[in-house]
């Protein structure tokens, strides 16, 4: 049988599968050498040599021992080895890592991206100690810690349907498709995301209002009487008083929703330099940052608990919880460190 001498494009990353299999026990038994075999399948030699070494059984017949290849002793002892590849679990020699996770799930209630990326980032553990946030996810999938996926906060609460934009019904203010790029891009500190969390569906109970600073994550949360246009403006008169002359340069926009608790939101705009935005109707992705936080004020306030129930210590507690959480955005900082220092930044200038 001819063939040629040049040496041919080989199926890289790929293993030999039954089928090759079985051509090299046939080719092997008409006695072909392993090079030939392997131009033959397109396959290294070195593939069909290792492949003929693993799957050759020695048998005794006639009272005379021959050695043979069979595709299929072959293909059982791959399959016993694959059982064997792969990275080995850490889940014991970083034992200590884990009950540090624990400890900071439960009690802190930090996810495991947090936890992982601020351990780096103050190198509490050497990293041959440490696993990443993919592998401990991948240890609650396969129930080798006491954590379940019932427990992970957003794991079950993913929401893939599609999104439209909708057309506004009511005109508060300018719409937040004329907000520059300089704030779309989070580069300018001072921009804020504004939205309110009721707790029970009653005009009787409290509101909570909610800000967030888009570039370092810093969240306020205050607790006001209502839900209407007087108690917002109120309560953000006295966030101004309170950050003095300094406030024009740390509140610059407000990006809101379309609620009617905002209708008076543009007023702002006839005193100071600050800027108002609204988002559009039912996209609440407009202003996923606030969103994102008022998520995590849940865990502490569901859905339904009178607010009125909390003190106004309750809520601190909840914001400095907030705000003292690592985040990956960034760089495992919390948002008070990000946010003392751009508040460092305009004493200096």
């Amino acid at each position: 049988m001819e063939y040629s001498n040049n040496t041919p494009i080989c199926r890289r990353n790929k293993h030999l599968n039954e089928f090759e299999r079985s051509k090299i026990e046939v080719l092997s038994s008409l006695g072909y050498s392993p090079y030939r075999i392997a131009k033959m399948i397109n396959r290294s030699a070195n593939t069909v040599r290792n492949e003929i070494k693993r799957g050759t059984v020695t048998q005794i017949k006639a009272g005379k021992s021959t050695s043979s290849y069979f595709a299929e002793t072959g293909h059982i002892i791959y399959k016993r080895n694959r059982k064997n590849c792969g990275s080995k679990y850490k889940l014991f020699k970083c034992q200590n890592f884990i009950e540090h996770v624990y400890k900071l799930f439960y009690e802190n209630k930090h996810s495991f991206d947090s936890i992982v990326g601020s351990c780096k980032t103050n190198e509490s553990f050497a990293a041959t100690d440490m696993v990443c946030a993919k592998t401990l996810y991948n240890y609650v999938d396969k129930g080798l810690l006491q954590i379940s996926n019932v427990d992970l906060p957003f794991k079950l609460k993913r929401d893939t349907k599609s999104k439209r934009i909708r057309f506004h019904k009511r005109n508060l203010g300018t719409s937040i498709d004329l907000r520059p790029e300089i704030i779309n891009s989070r580069s300018e500190f001072g921009h804020w995301e504004i939205d309110t969390v009721i707790g029970s569906k009653s005009k009787e109970d409290n509101v909570l209002l909610t800000l967030t600073e888009r570039m370092t994550r810093k969240q306020i949360i205050r607790m006001i009487p209502s839900k209407t246009a007087d108690a917002v403006q109120n309560s953000l008169n006295e966030l101004f008083t309170e950050c003095g002359s300094l406030y024009t340069k740390v509140f610059k926009s407000f990006t809101a929703d379309n609620g009617q608790e905002f209708s008076r939101l543009s007023t702002l705009e006839k005193y100071s330099n600050l800027r108002v935005y609204f988002a559009h109707p039912y996209s609440s992705g407009e202003r996923g940052t606030n969103e994102r936080h008022n998520g995590l004020i849940r865990r502490f306030i569901p859905k339904g608990r009178r607010i009125k129930d909390y003190t106004h210590k309750n809520i601190i507690k909840v914001q400095n919880w907030c705000n003292s959480l690592p985040r990956k955005i960034l760089n495992y900082l919390t948002p008070d460190r990000a946010f003392e220092d751009q508040i460092r930044e305009l004493f200096y200038q």
